[in-house]
C-alpha cells in the first residue's frame, strides 16, 4: 500500500470504530486489525491515536475547502468547513469530548486561518498593509469563527448550521475589506 492509501486506510477505521466505541478506549491493535496493516506500519505515520485523529481532522476539512479560499468563496469555504463537521458528526462529538477544548481549537484555528489569510492576501494587493497586520486580522476575525462552531459544537450540533453560516456572512459582509482600508487609512492620517 502506498503511503497515502494506508494513511486513508486508517482513518477509515478510526471513524468505523469511533461508531462503536470512544476514542480513549480504541487501541492501535483495533486499528490495525480493522485495516489489515502492521502496527509498524502505523507508527511509521502516526505517533499515536490522537496524531491519527488530528490528520484526519485536518484532511477532511482540507478536502471541504479546496478552492474556497478566496474572497468570492469564503463564504461557500465556510459552509462546507459546516458540512464535513456535519458528515463527520459521530467522530467530531466522540474527538470533542475526548479531546482537550485546546486541541480542537487548534485543529480549528488552522483550518479557519488558512481560508481567511487566503481572503485578506488577495484583498489587500496594493495597500500599504503589512504582514503582521494582516495576520491580526486573521486572527481576529478566526476567533469569531472558531468561537461559534465551538459553540455549535458544544450544544451537539443541533442547531441548523446553514443558518448560522448565513449569520456569519451577514455579520462579515464587507467587513474583512473594511479591515483592510481601516488600517490602510490609519497610516495617511497624521499621529497625535
Amino acid at each position: 500500500m502506498p503511503n497515502n492509501s494506508t494513511k486513508l486506510a486508517l482513518e477509515a477505521s478510526l471513524k468505523n470504530l469511533l461508531l462503536k466505541k470512544p476514542v480513549d478506549k480504541i487501541t492501535i491493535t483495533d486499528l490495525t486489525n480493522d485495516c489489515g496493516i502492521t502496527r509498524m506500519a502505523f507508527y511509521y505515520h502516526f505517533k499515536d491515536i490522537y496524531d491519527l485523529v488530528e490528520w484526519s481532522c485536518y484532511e477532511d476539512a482540507s478536502k471541504a475547502l479546496h478552492g474556497k479560499k478566496t474572497y468570492e468563496t469564503w463564504q461557500e469555504g465556510l459552509m462546507q468547513i459546516f458540512e464535513a463537521v456535519m458528515e463527520n458528526k459521530p467522530f467530531i462529538m466522540n474527538v470533542y469530548h475526548a479531546l482537550s477544548r485546546e486541541q480542537i481549537e487548534n485543529y480549528l484555528f488552522r483550518l479557519t486561518r488558512d481560508l481567511i489569510m487566503n481572503v485578506i492576501k488577495e484583498c489587500s494587493k496594493g495597500m500599504n498593509i503589512t504582514a503582521s497586520e494582516q495576520s491580526f486580522i486573521a486572527d481576529f476575525y478566526k476567533y469569531s469563527f472558531v468561537g461559534v462552531m465551538l459553540d455549535w459544537i458544544k450544544k451537539g450540533m443541533k442547531e441548523n448550521y446553514h443558518e448560522i453560516v448565513n449569520d456569519i456572512c451577514i455579520t462579515m459582509s464587507g467587513n474583512i475589506k473594511n479591515s483592510l482600508q481601516n488600517f490602510a487609512d490609519s497610516k495617511k492620517q497624521p499621529k497625535q
